[in-house]
């Protein structure tokens, strides 16, 4: 008889007992909580997620640092940066492919270590130079006639794109091979690790360079180059330690297809392209065939160097063409195409903030707002994703993207704006040329005052600048002087800020097309090339700001930007139609 029938026959109070199964049922679940929570926490979703955030803490303090230390070096000038710029930009672009390569032929856990190393190790180098330099700089000018002074800019410069191309090559290496490994081909979890490590990425992009900053203004550039060095040094030994458990407990990893030595691959190569017919079957003695043979003949019997540098461009040659025959191709240069605009939270359009009377509080709460739209668009991604596809989501993505920019295009013409219609018509009649000429000078008052007039470059002279994470403050910007109309730069702000929750969503949504449709063999080459493709139209923006630099013309660059925007999502629609095609044919 139960104790509930005994306890209501004494006439008691009937008192529930909990059977011994269920108190251990809750019992273990209790403590399944925090087992669950340790094994996800030694998992390798936990430990490349802590391993991300390491490097791109890093990444995020030296990229805003060195800027900031070249500008000091060189007398306050900007002539070292744009080196540095020009030099990094150029590198990616020439060995993009060769170091995708690099990452496609060797193994996973070489290749992550081999980066780590090489990155953490040039910077370290690096801030030790710099802090030398800092320390000792009128000494160094004296030596050599002051050409050890240029010896020491040199170094840092090949130091700094040394460390930009090997953490290139992790990038590569990490978030988009090592990630699809780990998720097991399984798209939903893919998108799910995408989308995490594109949130590290925003939150560390706001906070890194204003952690590093507040180093330097309160203490020193020396102490703000030890801070940097001694981060990359505990950085080096967790992430070394984290990505070897990674590569030791996804036994997938260390599968990869076999690698084959250099000359070899260049000779495989070139046998095929000069034999003709089967191959298997013996070939009659031709002039052909006789040509073919003394051809590689004249290969084998080249100096080493001369064979290497013709596999190097034989190698990015291929890598290109690997990147052309995708079926991916289009959307990935929709998203290079993206990469060709001034609608960024840059120093180029906080410098025209500037000019429009925007304080240097109020676009640091700006960029604030643009962080949580973009971490707003990794949420939308995944959702997206989830209910109408990947491709749809693309195209969802792009639609609103475009439509917010929108609102940029309308702050050209917007009151409040700086903008000289003039400039796109000088065929105009001398008396047309006066009445605009006159409207000019009439919206030339919203203009907010630099250095006492107007038409001031957006990149003046930084003599009077601070940096934080990537925003110029100025100092002795007039007082008391704002324009007349705000309606321009609010319209501009409100279509940059909510365009993100779109870019992010796209940006995320091509990387998964990348990261499933391209083969194990050919991803680390095809994201090399990739990466190309984006410094490449990288660098088309800057040319752009070179050549039309005054506030006036930031309204040209504005609508020239959103055409390449539009090219680029219009690329990506291409795309899109072409899968949808293809899977109705397939199904």
């Amino acid at each position: 008889m139960s104790q509930r029938a005994d306890a209501s026959q004494c006439g008691g109070v009937v008192v529930e007992f909990e059977s011994d199964d269920i108190r251990d049922a809750r019992a273990k679940k209790a403590r399944s909580i925090p087992g669950s929570a340790l094994i996800y926490l030694k998992g390798p979703k936990f430990l490349i997620y802590v391993s991300g955030a390491l490097s791109m803490w890093g990444d995020r303090m030296w990229h805003f640092a060195i800027s900031v230390f070249l500008i000091e070096l060189y007398g306050r000038n900007l002539l070292l940066t744009a080196v540095f710029g020009l030099v990094v930009a150029g590198s990616v672009l020439l060995l993009g492919a060769l170091i995708g390569d690099w990452v496609d032929r060797n193994p996973r856990n070489k290749v992550a270590h081999a980066s780590l190393f090489i990155q953490n190790i040039s910077v370290t180098i690096c801030s030790i130079v710099l802090m030398l330099v800092f320390s000792y700089k009128q000494r160094i000018e004296q030596i050599w006639d002051g050409w050890l002074t240029v010896v020491c800019y040199t170094v840092v410069i090949v130091l700094a794109d040394v460390a930009n191309l090997a953490s290139t090559a992790l990038t590569i290496a990490i978030q988009r091979d090592w990630i699809v490994v780990i998720t097991g081909y399984n798209r939903g979890h893919l998108a799910g690790m995408n989308a995490t490590m594109r949130r590290i990425d925003q939150v560390t992009n706001i906070l890194a360079p204003l952690a590093v900053g507040q180093v330097m203004t309160l203490a020193s550039n020396v102490v703000g180059c030890g801070f940097i060095l001694g981060w990359n040094l505990v950085s080096l030994i967790v992430e070394f330690f984290f990505l070897s458990r990674v590569y030791r407990i996804v036994p997938a990893l260390s599968v990869k297809p076999p690698v084959v030595e250099v000359d070899q691959v260049y000779l495989q190569r070139m046998e095929r392209r000069g034999s003709q017919g089967n191959v298997a079957q013996p070939q009659p003695l031709t002039e052909g065939n006789c040509n073919t043979s003394l051809h590689l003949k004249e290969i084998t019997d080249l100096p080493l160097c001369f064979r290497r540098f013709r596999w190097l461009v034989s190698t990015c040659k291929d890598g290109w063409r690997a990147y052309y025959r995708q079926p991916v191709f289009l959307a990935g240069m929709g998203l290079a195409f993206l990469y060709t605009t001034v609608l960024g939270f840059d120093c180029i359009t906080t410098g025209y903030a500037y000019t429009q009377g925007i304080s240097g509080s109020l676009l640091s709460l700006l960029m604030g707002v643009s962080a949580i739209t973009g971490l707003m668009g990794t949420v939308m991604f995944t959702r997206l994703r989830k209910t109408y596809g990947l491709v749809n989501t693309g195209i969802i993505s792009s639609c609103l993207h475009l439509g917010c920019l929108l609102l940029c295009v309308c702050s050209v013409f917007a009151p409040g704006s700086p903008m000289d219609l003039s400039l796109l018509m000088p065929y105009i009649t001398s008396n047309s040329s006066s009445e605009l000429g006159g409207m000019a000078s009439q919206r030339q008052k919203h203009t907010y005052p630099l250095r006492g007039g107007s038409n001031q470059p957006l990149l003046p002279d930084r003599s009077s600048i601070h940096w934080t994470n990537n925003t110029v403050l100025f100092d002795n910007v007039p007082s008391g002087t704002a324009p007349e109309s705000y309606i321009s730069i609010i319209l501009l702000f409100l279509g940059v800020i909510t365009a993100r929750i779109g870019l992010w969503s796209f940006d995320l949504t091509v990387t998964q097309l990348l990261q499933e449709n391209i083969c194990e063999s050919e991803r680390g080459v095809v994201n090399g090339v990739q990466s190309s493709m984006n410094y490449l139209m990288d660098l088309l923006h800057f040319i752009m700001v070179i050549s039309a630099p005054q506030p006036q013309h930031f309204g040209i660059l504005v609508i020239i930007s959103v055409l390449f925007i539009t090219t680029g999502h219009t690329m990506y629609f291409l795309y899109a139609h072409k899968a949808k095609r293809k899977h109705r044919l397939d199904t």
